[in-house]
Formats: C-alpha cells, sequence, structure tokens
C-alpha cells in the first residue's frame, strides 16, 4: 500500500527538523501559484520573481515559529503579499510599463497600444500618489481580492481601520481617474502632446504680437 503524501504541514515540520528536502517540495507545490500572486501585484516580472524569491528565503527561515493557526497556503501567500508590499514601499522610481502582448499574426495598433499603455501608466501613478496606508489595504483588497479581516489580519489593523482606508483612498482614486470611466470627460483633459502645441502656439502668438508693434518701424 503506497504511503499517504506528507500534507503541507507535515513538510513543513520536517523541515524544521531538520529534512533537507522537504521545503524544496513545499515550494514545488506552490510556486506558480504563489508567482501569480507575486505578478497580479506587482505587474513586473522581475520585481514578481524577486519578491518570490526574498518570500521563499522569509518562510525558508520563519518555518520553524510556524504554529498551525492558520493553513500553509495562506500563511505562505500572506509572506508573498508581504514580500512584495516591502517592495512597493522601497521603490523609489516610477515603475515601467510592460508593453501589450500582441500575436505574431496581430501587431497591435499603435493608437490601442498607446491607449493601453497610458492608461496602465495613469493608474499606476494614481496608485503610487496614495498614502501608505491606503494603498496597501486597497492592493490587498482590491487587486489580490482578500477579505477584509483577512487583509486586517496581515496588516495589523481593525476591519474598521480596512474599511474606511479602503474608502478613502477609492474616494481619492476616483478623482483622479474618473476622466477613464467617463471618455467624454477626457476632451477637457490635456495631454502631453496639447500641451506642447499649445506651448508652441502661445509662443506664436507672441511673437506675431512683437513683430507688430509700433517699435518695430511697422507701417501704422
Amino acid at each position: 500500500m503506497t504511503a499517504a503524501a506528507p500534507t503541507d504541514a507535515d513538510l513543513i515540520a520536517a523541515h524544521a527538523a531538520g529534512d533537507p528536502h522537504a521545503f524544496s517540495e513545499l515550494v514545488r507545490r506552490h510556486r506558480d501559484r504563489l508567482w501569480a500572486v507575486a505578478l497580479r501585484t506587482l505587474r513586473d516580472p522581475e520585481e514578481a520573481a524577486d519578491a518570490l524569491q526574498e518570500a521563499f528565503i522569509s518562510a525558508f527561515r520563519a518555518a520553524g515559529n510556524f504554529r498551525a493557526e492558520s493553513q500553509v497556503t495562506t500563511w505562505l501567500h500572506r509572506i508573498v503579499v508581504n514580500a512584495c508590499l516591502d517592495r512597493i514601499r522601497r521603490k523609489q522610481a516610477r515603475p515601467t510599463v510592460p508593453l501589450p502582448e500582441a500575436g505574431f499574426n496581430e501587431p497591435a495598433s499603435p493608437r490601442d497600444s498607446m491607449s493601453e499603455k497610458e492608461t496602465s501608466l495613469l493608474v499606476r501613478e494614481a496608485l503610487e500618489q496614495l498614502p501608505e496606508e491606503q494603498r496597501a489595504p486597497i492592493l490587498l483588497v482590491d487587486v489580490e481580492g482578500y477579505s477584509v479581516a483577512e487583509t486586517a489580519k496581515m496588516l495589523g489593523i481593525a476591519e474598521g481601520t480596512v474599511k474606511s482606508r479602503c474608502a478613502r483612498g477609492r474616494g481619492k482614486l476616483a478623482k483622479v481617474l474618473g476622466h477613464l470611466r467617463n471618455p467624454d470627460a477626457n476632451a477637457n483633459v490635456p495631454t502631453h502632446e496639447s500641451k506642447r502645441r499649445s506651448a508652441t502656439s502661445d509662443g506664436s502668438r507672441s511673437a506675431g504680437r512683437a513683430d507688430r508693434s509700433p517699435g518695430n518701424g511697422e507701417a501704422r
């Protein structure tokens, strides 16, 4: 009779007891799902890979403190999300926006590609503008899909605090990104190109007025 495969809790206990292979098996079981969590949170493959590596190192070191108060998968999930949030806190430069994927026979329309990139950049910039206390719960609840209770436990705050911080953060995002929901409102939002054209036009008009001034000797 084939022995039953060890549970995740068994692997954690074996690792804490010195089994050199137990943690590798735990990583093998959950790596793909945890990678997806990191990628959804950070939206950048390189950042996600680094965060996942940091999370596995943290889990490797902290496994001896696991008390089975929650499932191993929840424990690992929480460590990965915390590693992602730590990277967001440390990151100073603006995140890059990945190019949209297109099939070899279906090249993306330049206009569509630019629109998608600009929208992604606007959303990321809006999130970066939020205070950390609001950004973290919004990422967990709205991006990762955690419940308010789970988010409160991970962040070490009350459930009511999670709700109020999410509400305030969403309100700020709605003000900044409202024109994305209502394209008609976007007509009044100046783009980088329209600003440049306006500046050029204003400069030309100013130059024209100077040419026509009496001091330039033009017949009156």
